[in-house]
This record gives structure tokens, C-alpha cells and sequence, in this order.
């Protein structure tokens, strides 16, 4: 961390971080015959429990559904941030929200013990 004007800025942060923490996200237009064909491709690969190939093909296309079926999935999972992660790029703003309040009761849950302590 360096100080700058009284604020402490990180440095060298990015550079720590493992390539797996990032999530890209391309926004390219695939024809649609290709689309249709991903999204066929992924729900098969859903079907089969293999999740993190097809969250990699509907985030490619951008498939909502999918992406929420996998919040949905993560989610029972108790894997709340990919949860969370997958509701905002789906876009669903419900169970974004849903996620958001689950978390701020945890971590108000958390502030009250920690005071009690």
C-alpha cells in the first residue's frame, strides 16, 4: 500500500491476484444458429452436472436463463457470491437482491455478536 495525499492506494494488487479471480465477460455477436446451437450445448452440459463448462457457454452467449439456473444452482449449493455473481450478469434484479439482504443479515448478525463479545 502507498500513502498519496492522505489516502492509502493499493499497488501492485492486481498484479497479485490469481488469473481465476477475474471473470471475462465478451460481449461479441455470435450468429444466431451459433447461439441457439451454445444454448443447446450448455443445457445438455447443466443437465449432466457439468456446471462450470456450461456457465463458461452461457456466459459466452449471454444466455439470462441459464445464468439464473445457475444462481439458483449455486445458491442451493451455498456458494452465494458465484450466486450473487451469476444474478447480476443474468440481469435478475429479484434474486440479486434476495442475495444481497441474505448477506447483510449475515454480516449484521455478525456486527451484533462481535459487540456483544
Amino acid at each position: 500500500m502507498a500513502a498519496d495525499s492522505g489516502r492509502v492506494r493499493p499497488t501492485g494488487v492486481l498484479e497479485r491476484m490469481p488469473a481465476s479471480s477475474f471473470l471475462r465477460v465478451t460481449r461479441k455477436d455470435v450468429p444466431s444458429d451459433q447461439r441457439a446451437a451454445l444454448v443447446r450445448k450448455g443445457n445438455q452440459l447443466y443437465a449432466e452436472g457439468k456446471y462450470d463448462v456450461a456457465e463458461r457457454i452461457f456466459l459466452t452467449v449471454h444466455y439470462s436463463d441459464g445464468l439464473v439456473r445457475l444462481g439458483d444452482y449455486y445458491r442451493e449449493q451455498g456458494r452465494t457470491l458465484d450466486a450473487l455473481r451469476m444474478f447480476w450478469l443474468a440481469p435478475d434484479e429479484t434474486r440479486k437482491e434476495a442475495v444481497v439482504a441474505e448477506m447483510a443479515a449475515v454480516v449484521s448478525k455478525w456486527l451484533r455478536e462481535d459487540g456483544d463479545g
